[in-house]
């Protein structure tokens, strides 16, 4: 870790000691440019960081942690929507590789980004992967961003199926299917593909599946792919679940992914990037914020 990052953890890590919402108006001011209206909040970005101070966080923790999240699809119903899990522990020393088939997906469960797509187990140096997953394990994420419903998940390791999409002719990487629901009603999609380290392809449809790049605002991370996404084979069996799993809540994230017309379940996301988005416009921003009911 570099000598000005390791600074900044050490200051977030003070100011999160007073209060998560110092942090939050810090970063708010920081990364947006403006104050955090707790008064009055209006947009998508102002209500999530409102929520995560005022709101109902009870699920949270449940909901957010990918592996307990499993039991909550289970009691709605939905499990059949779950990715085939392969084992869970609680140090990469615990590891069974042997139990482990060829190809599988392995991941802390509290997280973002800290995941290893295995295409070839003999490929693999195993006390490598054993060293990063006990490092990730490790890692306080939540703190960063003011997202105190992460620290409260405890850290396990888990291993599921590699999902492989064999129709897809448009994206190189299987494409996540982001579900915006307010209070049970879904209101349009964010779809993620061509993945890499370095850029990632979006797209925003709405319930029409009509492509919407005015409400976007592209970088050179978030690139514009232009309206290729096809509708998922899935579509009214993930607006369903979407309407399912976000029933009572203010607002929340549900991530799916259709795998040759089979639909699987990705996680459910409180606080998208933290409650600092830029990758859409103000206006768009606004109205997103519009449907959220505090």
């Amino acid at each position: 870790m570099n000598k000005t990052k390791l600074f900044f953890k050490k200051l977030y890590f003070k100011y999160w000691l007073i209060t998560p919402k110092r942090i939050i108006d810090w970063l708010y001011s920081y990364v947006l440019g403006k104050k955090m209206n707790w008064v009055n909040p209006q947009d998508l970005n102002e209500k999530i960081n409102w929520l995560k101070v005022y709101g109902d966080t009870t699920l949270w923790p449940k909901l957010a942690d990918k592996y307990k999240v499993r039991e909550y699809l289970e009691e709605k119903g939905l499990s059949n929507l779950l990715v085939p899990l392969y084992g869970k522990w609680d140090s990469g020393s615990d590891v069974d590789f042997e139990s482990l088939p060829s190809q599988f997906v392995i991941k802390t469960n509290h997280g973002s980004g800290e995941v290893l797509v295995v295409k070839d187990k003999s490929s693999i140096n195993q006390d490598k992967v054993r060293e990063d997953l006990n490092r990730w394990l490790k890692e306080r994420y939540g703190f960063l961003q003011g997202e105190p419903h992460y620290l409260k998940i405890k850290p396990v390791i888990i291993a599921e199926k590699l999902l492989v999409e064999k129709n897809n002719s448009f994206s190189s990487s299987l494409v996540d299917y982001k579900v915006w629901c307010f209070n049970g009603k879904p209101y349009c999609i964010w779809a993620c593909y061509s993945r890499t380290k370095e850029a990632t392809y979006v797209g925003t449809y709405d319930l029409n599946w009509n492509y919407h790049p005015e409400w976007s605002v592209f970088t050179d991370h978030y690139k514009d792919g232009g309206p290729v996404v096809t509708k998922p084979q899935s579509f009214n069996e993930m607006i369903k679940a979407a309407s399912i799993l976000s029933e009572g809540f203010p607002q929340v994230r549900v991530d799916f992914y259709d795998v040759d017309g089979k639909l699987y379940f990705g996680e459910m996301t409180f606080t998208s990037n933290g409650g600092f988005m830029r990758f859409y416009t103000d206006e768009f921003l606004l109205q997103m914020g519009k449907q959220i009911h505090l």
